[in-house]
């Protein structure tokens, strides 16, 4: 075994005569140990010198909390993960997005504990988490606001890669597991809608999968069994509810590959010029840009939580479901009151079903604000008076405008055609 202090000494660039005075003044080398005497005299072979480098180097690995299997994966990807200097707060979104996500995941567990999936104590159970449940009522504000708050999220960090053009080459595959993760959200905020059991609940169940009986031949056949029965009963409850808890998973899942093909190629940046330059680390320097917009997300879902936990539900759903009187609104939440305001648009049922996938494939690009904004105009206001003009036809036009895109989207393509899409693109013809 090689002293490493006669190694260190030996890769100081010190020569042999050097060497042998320092360890004869070192108070270390002495009589009693003829081991480290006689590497003072004898110089060490080059296969001898790599030798102790590796076993050093296997030393320091075996000592070192950050070289080790699992932690080294988290050190390469969120502390020495080389990150575009210029990257601005916009770029915090998908970490806010992961750390709503956690949230809905821990809190849910919490809240199952006294959850029963029967239709004829669903209700009661939740009352009596908000009542009787230390604590019960801020795990149901969290979670219940939490969906709209990772939402928000998603949203904005979507617009922020529109803008950018994060979707280019070579992160195309990025944006096809954006819209996975997108859809997968989409299906788990419905499930989750239901296992309250207020009369929003149940008939939002029934309309959303009364949507399936749009498709020819196996329609109704699907809906049944969606339903698990002739109507949405026990069986469906206890269907969206085991959904609800398998969903997040695969959710976590899509979550880390849409992670693993973004640092396959590196992050994109406000110039939009793909550099191997001009990049830091991850830690510390995102990592406190980061913490900057979790504080103001704290203190924004804070607000929501502990000031207006109610505002974004619908009051109907504090009644138990009931399926003899039906609501007259019935309405969605905010994130589909676009899908809502197509089909309200498109009075035909299988046209409006059509309707809805080019909508939902375009991952609510800027656009679909118009039609978010036409659904807000057709189900806020009808509330106030009987749904007809000119409710109506200002719902309808913003899902026109939407669809017109998809037909001049060529247009614009061919008139856009030769102009240069990157720096490189310009390099390229120079």
């Amino acid at each position: 075994m090689i002293n490493p202090r006669v190694l260190e000494r030996r890769e100081s660039g010190k020569n042999l005569s050097n060497l042998v005075t320092e360890q004869s003044d070192d108070s270390s080398v002495t009589q009693d140990d003829p081991f480290d005497a006689s590497f003072a005299v004898c110089p060490l072979h080059p296969s001898e010198v790599e030798e102790g480098k590796r076993e050093m180097t296997i030393r320091n690995q075996r000592c070192s909390l950050l070289k080790q299997p699992i932690s080294s994966t988290l050190n390469q990807h969120l502390i020495d993960y080389p990150t575009p200097s210029n990257l601005s707060y916009w770029w915090g979104f998908g970490s806010l997005a992961g750390i709503c996500l956690v949230i809905q995941i821990v809190t849910r567990p919490f809240l199952a504990m006294h959850h029963t999936p029967h239709v004829d104590l669903a209700f009661n159970s939740v009352e009596h988490v908000m009542r009787d449940v230390e604590g019960g009522w801020l795990l149901r504000y969290m979670h219940a606001n939490g969906a709209s708050m990772f939402l928000i999220m998603v949203h904005l960090h979507i617009f922020r890669g529109l803008y950018h053009a994060s979707y280019s080459s070579p992160r195309e595959f990025v944006r096809c597991l954006e819209v996975v993760i997108f859809l997968l959200m989409i299906v788990t905020a419905f499930t989750g809608y239901v296992p309250p059991w207020g009369q929003m609940s149940f008939w939002g169940a029934t309309v959303i999968t009364s949507l399936a009986s749009a498709k020819p031949v196996v329609g109704d056949t699907v809906v049944t069994w969606l339903w698990g029965g002739f109507s949405v009963d026990n069986a469906t409850l206890n269907r969206f509810l085991s959904l609800h808890h398998l969903l997040p998973l695969i959710l976590v899942g899509a979550s880390l590959l849409h992670l693993a093909a973004l640092h396959q190629y590196g992050s994109n940046n406000p110039l939009g010029v793909h550099s191997e330059m001009d990049k830091i680390s991850f830690y510390p320097y995102f990592y406190v840009k980061d913490l900057v917009g979790r504080v103001a997300y704290a203190i924004f879902s804070s607000i929501w939580i502990f000031y207006a936990p109610n505002v974004l539900g619908h009051p109907d759903n504090n009644i138990p479901a009931n399926p003899m009187p039906t609501p007259p609104h019935i309405v969605p939440e905010w994130y589909f009151l676009p899908i809502h305001a197509i089909l309200r648009s498109i009075h035909d049922k299988s046209r409006g079903v059509a309707a809805i996938a080019p909508f939902k494939f375009s991952t609510d690009s800027p656009r679909n604000i118009l039609v978010a904004f036409g659904g807000l105009l057709t189900t806020r206001l009808d509330r106030m008076s009987t749904c007809g003009a000119p409710f109506v036809t200002i719902g309808q036009i913003p899902p026109f405008v939407f669809f017109l895109f998809f037909a001049i989207t060529p247009i614009l393509g061919r008139v856009g055609r030769g102009i240069p899409n990157s720096y490189t693109d310009e390099t390229d013809h120079t």
